[in-house]
This record gives C-alpha cells, structure tokens and sequence, in this order.
C-alpha cells in the first residue's frame, strides 16, 4: 500500500471511492479542497492510500497558519467533522501516521480530527461534542405522531403565527447571510465571507439547500443544509433575535425534516451540540438521538489540548466586546478573523 498527496486529477477517483465507503460523508467530497484553497488560501493535505490501483481510503486535512491561534492540521476546520474515511482500521492507520509526519515537518502545533468514528490510534481525545440525529420515515406522518404533545402544541402554534417557508439556493444567499451575520455577531462569532457560501452552493449546487422562515414576507429565520447519500447534514441556521417569540425554529425544522422525509433521505443530522446545552436540549425535542463526535489530537509544537471554544475564559472579553459592535463592521472585520478559526 501506499499514500498518495492528491491533487486536482484524483478528484474523480477520490469521489468515487466515498459512493462505496459506508462511512463517507458530505464533508469528505473533494469540494471542500477547493473551497479552503481558494476562499480561504489556506494549503491543504488529501491523502490517499492506494492498494496496488485500487483507493483504500482517504483523509482530507487543511492547514491553518495563524498568529493569532496558532498552526493548524484539521480534518476538517469550518464544518462538523471528516477525519480518515477507509474500507480498513489498518488504512486509517496509516493515514494518521501520514498526518503526524506533515505535523513534524511543517513545524505545527497540533494536529484535530473531528470525527464520528474514533480512530485506533494514540491520539488524544475530546468527547464534548455530539451530533443529533434523526431517524427519517418515508412518511413524515410516523414522525409526527412520535413527538411529544407538548412538541406538536408547539409546532402548531408556532404555524398559527403567519409563517411561511421557502428554500432555494444561490438566491437565498442574501437574505440567508443578513439572519446568519446578525445572529453571529449576536453570540460573539466572526462571521465568513458571504462569497464563502456562495462557493460551496457553486461547488455543490445540487447538494445544497438553504431554507427560509418568512413572516408576512419579512424573512426571520434560515437554514443552509448538505444533502449526500441519503442524509441531510445541517450546516448553519440562525433566527432573528426580533422574532424569536413566534418560534420560527418550529415551523423551520418541521418542514425542512418533512422535506427531507418526502425526498427519500433517512438520516438527518441536525448539526454539532456542545453536550448538555440548550441546543442539544432543543434538537432532542425532535426525537434526535445524541451521536458522540471524536474530537481527537495529536500535539506537535505545544504540550496541552487546545480550547478554542467560546468556553475558554481568555475569549470572554473578545465574545463580549464583538457582541456590542455594530453589524457593518463585524461583517467587514469578521471574515478576516474567522478564516483562522477552525
């Protein structure tokens, strides 16, 4: 076996090989290299091994040079996880291997696999994160008659509110990134680029669909979703601030999940939750079942786990002052932080 360093001529074979992976996911589509290289210029690792002609399994790593953070290998920063995606424990092994010499050679701090499956390997690992997920029905109905009554009062109420909800692609970009932007800067986050978004739809296209919660046609609430082999990964959501009180988020998750049920998909992963946070509690009202994500490291230039997370204490003053800014300049200013922030 070997590895291979891929480039732009493996972009089919790499593709082909996640349709006959089981633990392939929308992450691990070739795409994203071309949306870290050339949004965010940042240099990056897919890694190959190659049994004699046939590809085995695949790792893809971005690298992240930063002043302010540091020198990262991340499979994969900005999303929700990657990490090696193999027909073989052993193949994963020596992808790792193949990422821990790129961290000795390119003098980094640390390597972070984000993944769902842990890796066989001697890495440390963080169990803070959890992805919730949905088991879909062919019939949306099945799902609806599981819920809680509380949660179906809920849904129904909010639905009483004069809500309506749209989803498109690249001409929800706008209205999609005016809720996401507000929202961020609201929770102390840099926000992207909106080109970043509009890449991945470009990248994607077909993959993507972002959704849209319209109130007496004032948009409120948004929703950008990955949809590969039969589950819909949710990416971005936010909701107006001024809106909350109508509950969006109901009518918008309900009609997004019937969507998905409608359309063949049988496993909706409701994105990333830190582990006994409101969000998690939120996605559980849903029947989502927790799904223990692998936050694993290896350390190259520094000696602890990194805390890059809004819970760190030495990133309160910073969460705090960039929720009081105002929304032109966070959005002008918060691009050229967040492209350092995996």
């Amino acid at each position: 076996m070997k590895i291979i360093h891929c480039n732009e001529s493996h972009a089919g074979l790499w593709d082909d090989f996640l349709n006959r992976c089981d633990g392939a996911t929308f992450y691990h589509l070739f795409g994203w290299k071309h949306i870290n290289e050339q949004h965010f210029s940042h240099k990056t690792f897919y890694l190959a091994v190659f049994d004699g002609s046939r590809l085995s399994g695949v790792l893809p790593l971005v690298f992240i040079k930063s002043r302010l953070f540091g020198r990262i290998l991340c499979s994969l920063p900005f999303v929700n996880f990657a990490g090696p995606c193999s027909l073989d424990p052993a193949v994963d092994e020596l992808l790792l291997e193949e990422a821990e010499d790129i961290v000795d050679q390119f003098k980094i701090d640390y390597l972070e696999i984000r993944t769902l499956r842990k890796a066989d390997h001697n890495l440390l690992t963080s169990e803070h994160k959890v992805s919730l997920t949905i088991a879909l029905e062919d019939d949306p109905e099945m799902l609806w008659k599981a819920f809680t009554t509380k949660h179906r009062t809920n849904i129904r109420r909010a639905q009483k509110n004069n809500l309506s909800v749209k989803w498109g692609r690249e001409e929800m970009i706008d209205t999609f990134y005016g809720l996401l932007s507000e929202s961020w800067r609201n929770l102390g986050t840099p926000i992207y680029r909106k080109d970043y978004f509009r890449k991945i739809i470009s990248e994607f296209h077909d993959l993507i669909k972002i959704f849209v919660v319209y109130h007496n046609d004032i948009p409120i609430a948004t929703a950008f979703n990955g949809y590969y082999r039969g589950t819909v990964e949710g990416l971005w959501a936010a909701v107006s601030p001024r809106y909350k009180r109508l509950q969006p988020n109901y009518t918008l998750y309900w009609e997004m999940i019937k969507d998905a049920c409608e359309n063949g998909y049988n496993t909706y992963h409701l994105g990333r939750s830190t582990v006994d946070s409101g969000g998690e509690a939120f996605k559980k009202k849903w029947n989502a079942t927790p799904k223990q994500l692998y936050w694993q490291y290896h350390l190259g230039r520094v000696n602890e786990l990194p805390m890059l997370n809004v819970n760190n204490s030495k990133f309160k003053l910073a969460i705090n002052t960039w929720r009081r800014l105002p929304l032109g300049f966070t959005n002008i200013l918060g691009p050229i932080i967040a492209k350092n922030i995996p």
